[in-house]
């Protein structure tokens, strides 16, 4: 099946000519038409290069060529191409089931299914077929592009091209050497990658090279949490979109991703890694296996309207993230204890959504002036608009500063937000045990102390809960709302009443080390310093792989600079200590740096050094 007459026949390239060409790739055969070999195909018709595109399936060929021209057609009306110049596109991409169609290609891109004996079958033809000068590409994101290397007739063109999904939207491509790899190959293709409008990284061997290797771990965790019951799927997936600023949650993602290829790509990084948060969770199998392998077969972890649909309908899960309210407390006075910026945050919060605020510091003159920041942060919102000076002063006008917990008696929900240690809090919420009225909430702010610790230093724990807010708390909507063993159900109910009444996205969890967020993040950034302790790749080129690759707001070490090294090291510390994963063992690196007194952007110097103010 021929859109245009391909040539067919082995090459008659002389023998000469017997290593990789530092030519331009202008002819380039793409093997494998499903979404992203279409996509690939669509990106270099549109650079000037002929494009021959090959599938043994002619119904594949067709939905390409379709695509192709819808795609064009779109960018038409759009006024971002000319008729002449989709004419031109269209005419440069020919298709064909014959793989000998690949015979006069400069560059072979291999995009067919993930399996090592599928993979191997494509490289042995393409070996009697392209000449010895063409450079042979694998897309793969998982398998080992050495061993595909040293089964071919000319190991030392074969290198690993993969690009992103959707190909013509992301921008990274990451160029994958093995040892065999001749640079001739590497120059060619990165200088195609540059000339396609991507920003190409290279990279040596290993499964999941720099974005995939980050991001399945964090998936495989997501599944596993998932799986556990700790937290329902659309929590998980809230979290990390309102928490980290991720265009898709984990769960969503991995639908998206396939969760048959999800596994496939865990293995391999299990296989090489030994790491046992790599092992893919039980789930993952289970859902493969029964064949719901995400929105490619209309169900996975949630159910869409028809196979390939991206819309989500209810079933039977969809009741676990309705939380209940019923039975809730009222709360119309909340007492904020702490003058930080955390705290400040939190009672700007509360007085903008109409709730009567004490606002304690260690300190009368501490508490006055968090309130002169919360000031600054109303006037800010009146000069963007975003509020009148009416509503300003009145959110003032409702904040009493305090220079101890002794002014919450009156208080329906007692805030703890002081610093993140547990000796500090304890102490505090025994005053507040002593001094909150019978029946007042009282809630920690932690983001990765047990919440029941808390809980046992009063005669309530079932008033105690967490509510984690996040930084800056104004414009952060997620508030992780932590329950243990004793939290009563109203108090429950309460949180969650409270976090709707102020305009916050509340997601439920159980009181474990992380919550939900911080357990999935930084395990992530940990594994993006080890890539960097094992000299794998820069810090650079890891940024610029998540945020072009995965869509990260920030890569990992732009977002450890800001966290702070020493805060990140003491978190993944909790982690480690609660569940005795080797794998969450803080990297030596990262100690080094804390222990020299580098904690990032507040001291000048982390990862990267800074200018001082």
């Amino acid at each position: 099946m021929d859109r245009r007459l391909p040539h067919t026949g082995v090459s008659t390239t002389s023998p000469s000519d017997l290593s990789p060409s530092r030519a331009p790739l202008t002819t380039v055969a793409v093997v494998g038409l499903g979404t992203m070999g279409t996509g690939i195909a669509e990106i270099l018709a549109r650079a000037g290069r002929e494009v021959i595109g090959i599938d043994i399936s002619e119904s594949a060929c067709r939905r390409a060529v379709t695509a192709l021209e819808a795609a064009t057609a779109r960018a038409v009306r759009r006024e971002r191409i000319s008729e002449r110049e989709r004419a031109g596109i269209l005419d440069r991409f020919r298709v064909s089931t014959d793989l000998r169609a690949a015979a006069d290609a400069h560059l072979v891109i291999e995009v067919v299914p993930e399996d090592y004996d599928t993979k191997h079958e494509v490289f042995a033809e393409l070996d009697t077929v392209v000449s010895p000068a063409a450079v042979i590409a694998t897309g793969t994101n998982a398998l080992s592009v050495t061993r595909l290397a040293a089964e071919s007739a000319h190991p030392e063109r074969v290198l690993g091209l993969h690009f992103f999904n959707p190909a013509p939207a992301m921008k990274l491509v990451e160029i994958v050497s093995s040892v065999l790899t001749a640079p001739a190959a590497v120059e060619a293709v990165t200088a195609l990658a540059r000339d396609l409008g991507k920003e190409p990284v290279a990279l040596g061997d290993r499964p999941g090279f720099v974005a995939d290797g980050l991001l399945f771990g964090y998936l495989n965790q997501a599944a596993a949490m998932y799986e556990a019951k700790y937290a329902a799927r659309e929590d998980i997936d809230a979290a990390m979109r309102l928490g980290c600023g991720l265009p898709m949650g984990p769960l969503a993602l991995l639908d998206l991703i396939g969760i048959d290829t999800a596994r496939t790509v865990l293995e391999a990084m299990y296989a090489a890694s030994g790491d046992r948060l790599h092992a893919p969770a039980p789930v993952l199998g289970q859902l493969a296996e029964a064949g719901l392998t995400g929105r490619k077969a209309g169900r996975g972890f949630y159910t869409y309207e028809a196979p390939g649909s991206g819309t989500v309908v209810p079933d039977a899960a969809s009741d676990q993230v309705r939380h209940s309210t019923d039975g809730a407390r009222p709360v119309r006075a909340v007492g904020v204890a702490g003058s930080g910026t955390m705290a400040a945050g939190i009672a700007e919060v509360f007085a903008k959504a109409g709730l009567e605020v004490v606002l304690a510091g260690r300190t009368l003159e501490k508490a006055g002036a968090a309130k002169a920041r919360i000031a600054k942060s109303l006037g800010r919102s009146v000069a963007k608009g975003r509020m009148t000076e009416q509503a300003r002063r009145q959110a003032l006008e409702r904040i009493t500063t305090a220079d101890s917990p002794d002014a919450f008696g009156s208080v329906d929900l007692a805030v703890e937000a002081v610093a993140e240690d547990l000796v500090v809090k304890q102490e505090l919420f025994r005053a507040l045990d002593k001094v909150c009225k019978p029946g007042a909430v009282l809630a920690t702010t932690t983001s990765s102390l047990p919440v029941i610790a808390c809980a046992r230093a009063t005669s309530r724990p079932q008033d105690v809960v967490g509510l984690h807010f996040f930084n800056p708390a104004p414009a952060m909507k997620l508030i992780e709302v932590v329950h243990t063993v004793l939290t009563a159900d109203e108090v429950r109910a309460t949180a969650h009443a409270v976090c709707a009444a102020v305009g916050k996205h509340p997601v439920d969890c159980g009181d474990r080390a992380g919550f939900i967020v911080n357990a999935l993040l930084f395990p992530y950034l940990n594994n993006a310093v080890k890539m960097v302790q094992e000299h794998y790749a820069t810090p650079d080129d890891i940024d610029a792989a998540m945020k072009l690759g995965g869509g990260y707001p920030m890569g990992p070490f732009e977002l450890l600079d800001v966290v702070g090294l020493d805060v990140s090291l003491a978190i993944e510390q909790v982690l480690h200590r609660e569940f005795r994963e080797p794998g969450l063992a803080p990297a030596p690196l990262l100690e080094h740096l804390v222990a020299a007194g580098c904690l990032g952007r507040k001291t000048g110097r982390g990862f990267r050094e800074y200018a001082k103010a």
